[in-house]
């Protein structure tokens, strides 16, 4: 199986919101889509799904178009889509049933999943002065909880394409990795999955490929690690016993900053660094910490849309 998106417009009049997006996943992972808010990310999303038309382009499964009634695809979107005066279970019955899921294994994978996320007092109430538990309301529950399930309905048909849209938003550390896991066992039964969220370090936890999108255009897009890479290791972190401000001023590093511990240093390369220790050694200065690495994705990030963003 692959997924092609290829060559995306999306306009409003005049105004272009997604500029010619491309990207493929051509085996199973996580692919991560990347901006700002109003980047275009979501906007992207729904046009995959069919959700909005677009102006140019396509999306091919498997090298045909995409038809989103009859691929399998699991979709948990950033905002809260869920009935608020509607019971749990006939909603989670009524997700199931549009993905063509029969009645009594969509309720095998609803108890499966309310044990698995921890939701099973809201979906199976204890009877109260024996009368016949109703499943609570979706407005009846935290926002944790309402993310949890939906969660479940864009699971329940164990989908082959999964979409989840700022997964992590909303909730607790201890839910935040429950969520992980989950999306871990996905990734391990091979299933394909497209990943959008402001938490870089999740991306970094899960994908290896991405896209950063900035007003609608692809401003960096490919192989994690190989986008890493091509910055090389100019990260260096350093702490020691003694003062070595006077070393530091001796050197044209590209940028320094100390925290509270320690000092952050934007090198020129991986050679001025080692020159940097070499020095440090020399004067017999103990060296508590020495640290030399690529960039994160939350500072390629911010080179790459920040000051435009600002703008």
């Amino acid at each position: 199986m692959s997924l092609e998106v290829k060559n995306i417009v999306k306009k409003y009049g005049e105004k272009t919101v997604v500029n010619n997006i491309s990207f493929s996943m051509k085996e199973p992972g996580v692919y991560a889509l990347l901006g700002t808010n109003g980047a275009g990310k979501t906007t992207t999303i729904r046009i995959i799904l069919g959700m909005l038309s677009r102006d140019n382009g396509e999306v091919l499964w498997n090298g045909k178009q995409l038809d989103v009634i009859e691929t399998n695809i699991g979709y948990l979107a950033e905002e809260r889509g869920l009935y608020p005066k509607y019971t749990l279970m006939d909603q989670l019955l009524y997700f199931a049933k549009l993905k063509k899921v029969p009645n009594q294994e969509a309720k095998k994978r609803i108890k499966y999943w309310a044990e698995r996320l921890e939701v099973e007092e809201y979906i199976y109430p204890k009877a109260v002065k024996n009368k016949k538990p109703k499943s609570m309301n979706a407005d009846q529950l935290s926002k944790g909880n309402q993310q949890k399930i939906q969660l479940m309905a864009a699971l329940i048909s164990d989908p082959e394409l999964i979409i989840l849209d700022e997964p992590l938003s909303g909730l607790d550390p201890v839910n935040a990795d429950l969520f992980k896991t989950i999306i871990r066992e996905e990734i391990d039964k091979g299933k394909y999955l497209i990943m959008s969220s402001h938490q870089m370090a999740t991306i970094e936890e899960f994908c290896t490929d991405i896209t950063i999108l900035n007003r609608g255009n692809a401003v960096l897009s490919g192989n994690l690690n190989d986008i890493k890479k091509s910055y090389g290791r100019v990260n260096m972190h350093v702490r020691c016993e003694e003062d070595i401000e006077g070393i530091i001023s001796r050197f044209d590093f590209a940028q320094v900053s100390k925290n509270a511990s320690e000092y952050e240093i934007k090198v020129k390369s991986e050679e001025q660094a080692m020159q940097f220790l070499s020095e440090i050694v020399s004067q017999k200065i103990n060296v508590i910490k020495f640290e030399l690495r690529e960039p994160s994705l939350h500072e390629i990030f911010v080179e790459k849309v920040g000051t435009s963003h600002e703008e």
